[in-house]
């Protein structure tokens, strides 16, 4: 087979508009992904690393000139050659520049001085953050910048008292937030117990509140259960008149049984369309009991027409990170309400029919009792913990198969329910 010629200058210049190549290769898995963003040429490196092929973008074509690209390309070879994945270390290498630019900001704005409830707090957050998912992140530092922090913040951690949190707590009942109150207290005891294991603090005084605060009403997430009801929710999405994203998102949450902000933040690097696979760090995973967000990711079969749904919307966002990009910022995921949204624009209450993650309740309900599937193979599926009969957690890839066959058979329901007038096909066994 003859080596491809290296890339220069003249030749990337002499590609016009309509040309049929869809990119040039340099060499080295390095090549050159053509009219990728408003005319410019993207700079693509494949590797694998782990057994996985992976792809690391380097830049557009000219502001990131051939040399520039090769010099990218023999830092990422090397970082690979080390066991370093080049995508992770970027990934890693942006958090630690957001994390020094908001201690700047803060220390700018003379930041909570030491010994203070604040500081302490965001001291314990900042050794939290990485073993949660970025979403359960932002929602606890959120909670605590408004509804903490401005009634206790500046007080001497040491010299708070049960009665003072109360009051913190209450205020956030009296808007009729009970829940939040509860998470806040949680966020809250988690801070005294950092401090008391640093030396900051003598004890937690959250402790004595355990039966001072309203008990929140559980509320499960809207969901639909009936095949007819289901047969026309699909139908609704199959005509959506939305953005092909949007719609391929309506698509796919049926099919593949993830909570919503896991789909929504899917990155092309994570799919193996070959190998009809998506593999999810576990760090994108809802925060889990054990702690183990450094372990195996979360393997997600992926069935024919869910592979036939990537392969369509990926012309669209294959150039970029996320496959089911923002609307208004390509860089960024879209919205965690994109998908409520376009399940109210289609008609449906997303308080009392259906909402994003009342789709992970329908597949749950409608393979059990349906389509004969094993429970502890539908919740492996949803990512849930499964224990054998000894309380010993599985491990899910044992019920890779199993969920592969499950997945499939549940896709090609979707297919009957949404094509066919007879709703309720015979009981059959959909994971063997």
């Amino acid at each position: 087979m003859t080596r491809p010629l290296p890339l220069s200058d003249t030749t990337i210049r002499s590609i016009k508009p309509g040309d049929p190549r869809k990119r040039l290769t340099d060499g080295g898995g390095l090549y050159l992904l053509l009219f990728v963003k408003g005319g410019s040429h993207g700079w693509r490196l494949d590797y694998a690393i782990n057994g996985r092929r992976k792809t690391l973008s380097l830049g557009t074509y000219p502001a990131t000139s051939i040399k520039l690209a090769r010099e990218k390309a023999d830092v990422a070879r090397q970082s690979v050659a080390a066991g370093i994945d080049p995508s992770e270390q970027r990934q890693a290498d942006k958090d630690a520049a957001i994390r020094a630019r908001e201690a700047a900001q803060a220390a700018a704005a003379g930041g909570p001085l030491p010994g203070t409830f604040e500081h302490v707090a965001r001291d314990w957050f900042a050794v939290r953050r990485d073993d949660w998912a970025e979403s359960h992140a932002d929602k606890v530092i959120r909670r605590l910048e408004n509804d903490v922090f401005p009634w206790i913040g500046a007080r001497p951690i040491r010299q708070l008292t049960p009665p003072e949190l109360l009051a913190v707590f209450r205020r956030i009942e009296a808007r009729g937030a009970v829940e939040t109150a509860h998470r806040a207290k949680d966020s809250c005891s988690q801070a005294f117990r950092y401090a008391v294991a640093t030396g900051q603090a003598d004890s937690d005084p959250t402790r004595d509140l355990r039966d001072a605060l309203r008990k929140p009403v559980k509320r499960h997430m809207a969901a639909i259960t009936d095949p007819g009801e289901l047969a026309g929710l699909l139908r609704a999405i199959e005509g959506y008149t939305g953005t092909l994203v949007v719609r391929t998102a309506l698509q796919l949450a049926p099919m593949m049984m993830l909570r919503p902000g896991e789909l929504r933040a899917a990155t092309w690097d994570e799919f193996d369309l070959d190998a009809a696979t998506w593999q999810i760090a576990p760090a994108r995973m809802k925060r889990r009991k054990d702690g183990k967000l450094n372990g195996p990711p979360h393997a997600v079969p992926l069935a024919r027409q869910a592979i036939e749904l990537l392969r369509e919307v990926q012309p669209l966002t294959g150039g970029g990170r996320y496959v089911f990009r923002g609307e208004r910022d390509h860089e960024r995921p879209m919205s965690n309400g994109t998908i409520n949204a376009a399940l109210r624009r289609m008609g449906y209450s997303t308080q009392d029919e259906m909402t994003g993650h009342g789709f992970r309740a329908t597949a749950r309900t409608i393979l059990h009792e349906r389509l004969g599937a094993d429970p502890d193979v539908i919740e492996a599926q949803l990512a849930h913990a499964v224990k054998d009969a000894n309380g010993r957690a599985y491990n899910r890839t044992q019920f890779l198969a199993q969920r592969r066959t499950m997945l499939q058979a549940w896709a090609d329901y979707l297919d009957e329910l949404r094509t066919s007038s007879n709703v309720v096909p015979i009981r059959r066994s959909a994971a063997a």
